[in-house]
């Protein structure tokens, strides 16, 4: 008996040493996340993705990993990283792709894709930072070839470093035989310098409406180019369903060159520049998209979704490498007057046969009665967002400005290298004994500021890199800085408006009379804010505590025009101001907006008339609005007032969709309290500062990471980036900034901790369970045989030689070792089958013939 539980027990711990390392859970889970992506057996091309082509040029193989869409109209993005640290030039593509498998394919360029995984739905973004677009592909369409000399630079400190592709597949019916797709686009590489640098110029209408029925419709873009040379040599037109002909020009001394003209309804890639253009300063460029409203009921505007319209032209160019840019954009129509001559060719739709409509859109006929859930569910689908568009602002609570020693911080801005410009007020304090009833100041004899009152801060780091404005000011208010770099300043104990060179010493100019208050073209009231119009030069000039009016001058400082009166008793109507506190101008559309800081709104004004457009007030803002600002792109910034006693709305910022002034999302700052914020100020990437004057502090915000792409609401609307990279200010609706992430990040943590919980339950008791059940099956075996093959009698312990001699491979010679790093991959070298992911018993010996 006692051999017998001896053999027992060391049967136990063999079968479960064999179980544990056939195959560990662990030690797969580490394979899994240890292995290189890897690609499909059904994909054929170099299972190296970095194929050296010499000493400095190499090939990248960017391929989808084996994937198979599971419904039409999936858009799935993979990322490979720049396998090299230093600078290198992308000079060549060569698509992988085939119009029976795919609808097209996108390739950008950017510092931090918007997932790790080896592959994801689009729908959860590209590129958490900005992207650029470096390759496209659609069906039928011509590849894109770069002049020789001419790259896109990557890596290096200015370059991206990783290249994410993008794969539209519109109709899957060519997966069902559930085939694996590996798609993609092989990139020529160097690392010799090119001349020559790529780059991308995108021209967008954000503002067109297309009425219901109408039979064309003209959407205009038009902008001063003032840069340096570039030589345009590709083109590519976007638009939705609506769109007739989409054309590009360049304009130069009222002659019109065209760039590229094509339907927006044929394959939309980049075609090839017929005859190469080159635009010079001061040319214009010049685009139109031709719409027809037929057949629809409403009217449709610029916006994402499937009945949204879209208007754009991207123009790829190269320059000489010292002035390369690889970015520009244009979104206004700077001269409506010079399309009274555009060519007749642009008016003339490019016939496109109705098949062919439904190829290149790669979607399915909508049916009749399609409810309004699934014609968003497929716009959702059908446009790509490129930049960041799901974000919310935060206090940057590393930056170190916030401990600066500064004055009272009256006003912000930006200049042309995106460094941080204070304008604050030093040792002097504006308080109930700075002016008369006649606002005349009292504290002359205090004279001007000693301290450097304007300082220009590194925006990372607050490390202080030029300072001025000593003995200039008694006052300072409001700072802008216009499109040269020259800062505009007023100052109310002065009532004075002054333009400084960066610098300069002396003002280049000063508008009104030093310490004397008025009413007329000369005299200003404590001026408060100026904007300067980066096309025109002309002036603005918000005028101000005791005026309540705008005023315009030319470049050179002559009056022009001014609008506003005083609020009348009652509800403050249009045009009417209690403190024109600040001024944003926004070129894209023309517009003049002012915070109306007592009435607690913001009212927006044409730039060229000063006729009202709009108004924009939310009972969030409470009383007062105190600064706004504009962002390229479509947003709005803005900070509000302290409460008054028993109202409860809180000081903090806010974020708008201009397009509609819906509130996008709020914020206040995590390290000390806003007291009276005085001013903001943004810049394209959604950094935010804030200056507050009692405070005497400015802090610094950022956009967090991109939320989960949420499905169109109701109720407000965002600002985001289309899918194709199509920039566009997109109709999201929304009830209110909703502060319900953190607490979907939190819910998801805690299903994955219970999901976690779950499964290392199970596999400790399944772990657990497996000895048993092999145990009591050896038991029953020993039993069996006992009770057949001896005939019941005893027949004295197992035999572990004889047992393991009946087995194939074993040598007579001892037992032969047994492996404890099993692998899922190995194969049994004598019947080629897999090897088994469980653990079992092995089969009985046969029984032995009787004689």
């Amino acid at each position: 008996m006692a051999g017998l539980v001896n053999n027992l027990l060391i049967l136990f711990v063999v079968f479960q040493n064999i179980c544990l390392g056939f195959r560990s859970p662990l030690s797969v889970f580490k394979r899994y996340k240890d292995t290189t992506r890897p690609l499909s057996s059904e994909c054929l091309g170099s299972d190296r993705p970095v194929i050296s082509l010499g000493l400095s040029d190499f090939a990248l193989d960017i391929r989808m990993p084996g994937v198979t869409p599971k419904q039409s109209d999936t858009y799935l993005c993979m990322s490979v990283p720049l396998p090299v640290d230093d600078e290198a030039y992308v000079v060549d593509f060569k698509p992988h792709a085939s119009m029976d498998t795919i609808h097209h394919m996108l390739l950008f360029g950017c510092n931090e894709p918007s997932s790790t995984e080896n592959y994801w739905d689009c729908d959860e973004g590209t590129c958490k930072d900005k992207s650029n677009i470096l390759y496209a592909w659609a069906r039928n369409a011509p590849p894109t070839r770069l002049p020789k000399g001419v790259g896109f630079r990557v890596g290096g400190e200015t370059g991206g470093r990783f290249f994410v592709l993008q794969v539209h597949y519109g109709d899957i019916s060519a997966f069902r035989d559930k085939h694996k797709d590996c798609s993609g686009v092989t990139l020529h590489l160097t690392h010799q310098k090119q001349p020559l640098i790529a780059g991308m110029y995108l021209m967008m209408s954000v503002n067109t409406v297309i009425p219901p029925g109408e039979k064309v419709v003209d959407a205009d873009i038009a902008c001063h180019y003032k840069r340096f040379p570039m030589h345009l040599f590709a083109y590519r037109v976007h638009t939705h369903r609506l769109g007739k002909v989409v054309s590009g020009y360049r304009v130069r001394n009222g002659q019109w060159t065209l760039i590229g003209r094509q339907s927006p309804q044929l394959p939309q890639a980049f075609y090839p520049v017929e005859h190469p253009v080159d635009v010079n300063y001061d040319d214009i460029l010049a685009a139109r998209c031709v719409f027809s409203g037929e057949g629809r009921t409403t009217e449709t505007r610029i916006g994402g979704t499937a009945n949204d319209e879209m208007c754009n032209f991207y123009i790829m160019y190269y320059m000489e490498a010292k002035h390369a840019v690889s970015y520009m954009t244009c979104t206004q129509n700077a001269n409506p007057e010079m399309f009274r001559n555009i060519p007749q060719e642009a008016n003339i739709p490019i016939p496109v046969k109705s098949d062919m409509l439904k190829v290149t859109h790669g979607h399915h006929e909508e049916t009749k009665g399609t409810d309004k859930s699934s014609l968003l569910q497929q716009a959702k689908k059908e446009e790509e967002e490129i930049l960041d568009q799901d974000f919310h602002i935060e206090e940057a609570v590393e930056w170190p400005g916030l401990d600066l020693k500064l004055g009272q911080v009256s006003g912000l801005a930006l200049d042309p290298e995106n460094n941080l410009v204070i304008f604050h007020r030093g040792d002097h304090v504006w308080d109930e004994n700075s002016f008369d009833s006649k606002f005349v100041y009292q504290q002359r004899g205090l004279g001007p500021i000693e301290q450097n009152t304007i300082l220009v801060l590194n925006p990372s780091n607050a490390k202080l890199l030029h300072s001025m404005g000593k003995s200039l000011f008694y006052l300072p208010h409001g700072l802008s800085i216009d499109k040269n770099g020259n800062y505009w300043v007023t100052d109310v104990a002065l009532h004075q408006v002054f333009k400084l060179g960066a610098h300069d010493k002396e003002p280049l100019l000063i508008l009104g009379v030093a310490l004397q208050p008025g009413s007329d073209r000369n005299h200003f009231c404590q001026p408060t804010d100026v904007a300067v119009d980066p096309i025109t030069g002309s002036i603005y000039i918000s005028d101000g505590y005791c005026n309540s009016r705008v005023i315009q001058f030319s470049p050179k400082g002559l009056y022009v025009m001014q609008w506003g009166e005083e609020t009348s008793l009652g509800r403050a109507r249009p045009g009417q101001f209690h403190i024109p506190h600040s001024l944003a101008l926004i070129p894209d559309f023309s517009q003049l907006c002012v915070a109306d800081r007592e009435n607690g709104r913001i009212q927006c004004f044409k730039l060229e008339t000063g006729e009202f457009i709009r108004e924009i007030k939310h009972k969030l803002f409470g009383r007062e609005l105190f600064a706004v600002s504009y962002v390229p792109g479509g947003f709005l910034f803005a900070v509000n007032g302290m409460p008054y006693p028993g109202e409860a709305e809180p000081v903090q910022g806010f974020v708008m969709n201009f397009s509609t002034g819906e509130i996008i999302d709020t914020f206040i700052p995590l390290r000390k309290n806003f007291e009276m914020p005085h001013d903001v100020v943004a810049s394209e990437d959604k950094t935010v500062f804030v200056g507050d004057v009692h405070a005497r502090a400015v802090w610094k915000f950022a956009s967090i990471e991109k939320m989960e792409h949420r499905s169109v609401k109701k109720a407000g609307i965002e600002v985001q980036e289309i899918k194709e990279s199509e920039t566009i200010v997109e109709a999201r609706l929304k009830n209110t900034p909703e502060p319900t992430d953190h607490l979907k990040k939190q819910e998801k943590q805690h299903l994955v901790q219970q999901a976690s919980t779950g499964v290392s339950f199970v596999l400790i008791t399944t772990l657990l369970i497996i000895p048993v059940v092999v145990l009591l099956a050896i038991l029953l075996f020993i039993w069996w045989k006992k009770t057949t093959v001896y005939g019941g009698k005893g027949g004295g312990g197992l035999n572990l030689g004889n047992f393991f001699a009946s087995h194939k491979g074993y040598s007579r010679k001892g037992f032969d070792r047994l492996s404890t790093e099993g692998s899922d991959q190995e194969k049994d070298e004598d019947d080629g089958t897999d090897s088994e992911e469980e653990c079992s018993a092995p089969p009985p010996p046969s029984a032995p013939s009787s004689s």
